[in-house]
């Protein structure tokens, strides 16, 4: 193992028996694979120059690594490879600092590497974790893998706690297996973080991921991954037959506050939650949220104070009446991906207002009137009417079922030009039997009941009939009926010449 340190070459103690060689199986390796975890360390903060020509790094294949491998606040500059090893106890590396770490496939108790500092990667594909990682605080220079990993949890019920943690480009956890909380509080990554085909199960507490004011700049991917030989993902589309496998979480999810600069993707996505359990998206900003998972059963969506520019969703991904929250969900662009007509919206309006709400109706309303949907944005409005009057006294209320029967709450100004030309009909073949004493005898106009009407009916506007006529009795309440109800369908079609001028 020395020469190869110096050569630069991989010390490989392999049986060659596939069976044997696992790092996670249960067939025993003696002494003759095992290494010191003492001259590990020794190697790497303290180890002999490189031959001539060549560059050191430690490179273990199969390898037992008996005690404790402590490395902590060492500055480790070869490059460190381990490829199928086996540690007997917990890896330390709390503010050590390495060029590159590299562990593939390799089954360790615990990882330990807070404040962990790399110029390059840390790869830790398909290892084994049966006491958790801890990344809290690290810096990764470039890419964090955590591809095909298998992670328990620890004593505090988190499987990966990596609050802090901060990623030059990728973190890429694809195919992960995770037994517990996944702690990322407020993580930065710099490129993308993708989750895809993972599965996330924490049975123990609420959260199964758990990272408020999570920055990723560009895309979170919680989408499916191919599964084969090799492995697809990535977004790399399948060949026809390819088995997929699906991001599953099964616990709550947190990703309040977070600041995404592409996309949040949930194309597929399935969420196992229980009834007091979240998927919560409170205060998200991105660009694009895709809504495309499967409609989870249980538990609730929070997407309160939310902000995206194009929402893209589809109808069977929403939850149902009482399961949705969205106040001040704000949203700009509705790009829906299946059948989701106006009556579905606005099911989904009514299923996040369990207690009436104006702002949902409101905001959707804009979004369609900003799209040239001047007709759907009057349904929506008048929707919201429609949910506000059963919140009012009996007296309203009722008077709320007039105004709907009548005009549609002034939301279709048609319905009452018709009920006008109805009344002025009416109220003309009434006026043509009352009695008519003129006002001046001398001087007034010929008795027209139509422009009578009319003139009672036309608020502002003077046909010169109203006042020449002297109406007695039962008739002055009938042109005063006149006059009120006139009053009321001119305002209402005056509104809603209003709202198609200031669309034209």
């Amino acid at each position: 193992m020395w020469q190869a340190f110096r050569n630069g070459t991989v010390y490989d103690l392999r049986a060659g028996d596939t069976a044997v060689d696992d790092p996670h199986g249960g067939h025993p390796w003696g002494s003759e694979r095992t290494v010191r975890a003492r001259i590990v360390a020794w190697l790497l903060l303290d180890g002999p120059p490189a031959l001539a020509g060549r560059v050191s790094s430690l490179k273990l294949t199969g390898v037992r690594i008996a005690d404790t491998l402590d490395l902590a606040g060492g500055t480790i500059l070869p490059y460190v490879e381990l490829k199928g090893c086996r540690f007997e106890k917990e890896v330390l590396l709390p503010e050590a600092r390495f060029t590159t770490l590299r562990l593939v496939n390799c089954s360790v108790p615990r990882l330990e590497a807070a404040r962990v500092h790399t110029e390059g990667d840390l790869h830790l594909p398909r290892c084994r974790f049966q006491g958790g990682v801890r990344l809290t605080d690290a810096h990764i220079g470039t890419d964090l893998l955590l591809n095909q990993a298998v992670v328990h949890r620890d004593r505090r019920g988190r499987s990966i706690t990596a609050d802090g943690l901060t990623v030059g480009q990728d973190l890429q956890a694809e195919m992960l297996e995770s037994h517990g909380e996944m702690s990322l509080r407020s993580a930065t990554v710099g490129v993308s973080l993708s989750l895809r085909g993972a599965r996330l199960d924490n049975p123990y507490t609420r959260l199964a991921l758990n990272a408020p004011q999570l920055t990723v700049e560009r895309t979170l991917y919680l989408t499916p991954a191919a599964v084969g030989n090799p492995l697809l993902t990535s977004g790399t589309t399948p060949a026809r037959g390819t088995r997929v496998q699906y991001f599953e979480c099964r616990g709550g999810v947190r990703l309040d506050d977070g600041r995404f600069g592409d996309a949040v993707d949930l194309d597929r996505a399935r969420f196992v939650l229980d009834d007091d359990q979240e998927l919560s998206l409170r205060r998200v900003q991105t660009p694009e949220l895709r809504f495309l998972g499967d409609r989870p059963e249980h538990g609730k969506v929070i997407m309160s104070g939310a902000r995206t520019v194009n929402l893209v969703d589809r109808w069977a991904s929403w939850p149902g009446l009482g399961n949705l929250h969205m106040g001040g969900f704000a949203y700009e662009n509705l790009v829906p991906q299946d059948a989701f007509p106006l009556a579905r919206r606005l099911a989904w309006v009514a299923a996040a207002t369990a207690e009436y709400n104006p702002e949902p109706y409101e905001r959707l309303a804009s979004v369609l009137r900003t799209c040239g949907e001047d007709e759907d944005a009057r349904e929506v409005l008048l929707a919201k009417q429609r949910r506000r009057r059963e919140t009012l006294p009996l007296a309203a209320k009722l008077w709320g079922y007039a105004q709907d029967w009548t005009v549609a709450y002034g939301y279709r100004p048609g319905r009452a030009a018709v009920w006008m030309a109805v009344l002025w009909a009416a109220s003309s073949v009434a006026f043509s039997h009352a009695s008519h004493p003129p006002v001046d005898k001398g001087g007034h106009p010929a008795w027209n009941p139509a422009l009578l009407a009319l003139d009672l009916l036309l608020p502002v506007i003077d046909l010169g009939q109203a006042g020449e006529w002297r109406l007695s009795k039962g008739w002055q309440w009938v042109a005063s009926a006149v006059i009120l109800l006139g009053w009321t369908l001119a305002t209402t079609v005056a509104a809603g010449a209003t709202r198609l001028l200031r669309r034209g």
